[in-house]
């Protein structure tokens, strides 16, 4: 018996060592096929960024004949007209951009984590109920609800203005961000907060002192998402604001095409210019970003 057991083990620990089981598929057959799906995927992403850093510093006759080459020699005029054009496009839109972008992701992210707070330690029905509805406002294109979100613009006078911008930012994202938090907030040890009542903190104190400040993985996440969302968002600043309300740098792209000619140097030069101040928020809060949408994925 103990002859056995013992030629038994020695038979199967070079199975082990070599990470093989009996009716596993051996991975190893095709070592190629993550490597070429990965080359894919990223080719898919980059090739569109590499057509508008290429042509930002080519000549705009050079654009039309080969948009793919080289930019040699490399020239700035394409920037330097958007950024000197006589109707302040791109400036105009950054300032508005810029404006809406923050209010709207600072408010966002404050309400978002004091909703997401109460909702994760609330263990009534009515917490419950009012997180599947918050859930289910994920699920509805800003299209669909753009005609009556346009009337309630109208009847409390707040259409072609920034302030109803961010309002319809706020109410529409809101969801989002309470989900984020709500998920994070369930993997700091509630023992946290009841330490904090043992020395005679209110609940609001105990928010603002013990909780938020373990929150910022998950608001840079927030602040990282929704920033890019509000900042890309073309449709709905285009009828919110309208021709009186100001431009976007987005809607500023759509407005530099002409009805029957097109500057493609400037429109590629203010395409770059519209991603480059979101590239740069992303850099700034990457460390953060990963570790706030994966901090509630295990306790929940």
């Amino acid at each position: 018996m103990t002859a056995g057991t013992t030629t038994e083990a020695a038979e199967t620990t070079p199975a082990r060592e070599a990470g093989t089981h009996p009716g596993r598929r051996d991975e190893s057959r095709a070592p190629w096929v993550r490597p070429l799906v990965a080359l894919i995927v990223t080719a898919l992403f980059a090739v569109p960024l590499y057509l508008v850093v290429v042509n930002v510093f080519k000549p705009g006759g050079h654009i039309t004949g080969s948009p793919a080459s080289i930019p040699w020699p490399p020239t700035l005029d394409n920037l330097k007209a958007t950024l000197d054009r006589p109707d302040n496009l791109y400036w105009d839109g950054l300032i508005n951009s810029v404006e809406i972008t923050a209010v709207s992701i600072v408010v966002l992210a404050i309400l978002s984590a004091m909703l997401g707070h109460y909702l994760a330690r609330t263990r009534s029905r009515f917490a419950r109920v009012m997180l599947l509805v918050l859930l289910a406002g994920l699920m509805v294109p800003p299209q669909v609800i753009l005609v009556p979100v346009v009337r309630i613009l109208r009847l409390t006078h707040l259409m072609t203005t920034l302030t109803g911008m961010v309002a319809f930012n706020v109410g529409y994202y809101i969801p989002f961000g309470v989900f984020v938090f709500a998920g994070f907030i369930r993997s700091i040890p509630i023992e946290l907060e009841e330490a904090a009542a043992l020395d005679g903190a209110g609940r609001w104190r105990t928010f603002w002192i013990v909780i938020f400040p373990l929150l910022r993985p998950a608001t840079a996440s927030v602040l990282i998402f929704l920033g890019v969302w509000i900042w890309n968002d073309f449709l709905d600043p285009l009828i919110i604001l309208g021709p009186v309300g100001g431009t976007t740098v987005t809607v500023g792209v759509y407005r530099a095409l002409g009805e029957h000619q097109s500057n493609y140097g400037q429109l590629f030069g203010l395409m770059f210019l519209a991603a480059l101040p979101v590239v740069i928020f992303y850099f700034l809060l990457q460390k953060h970003f990963v570790k706030g949408l994966t901090g509630g994925a295990v306790k929940g």
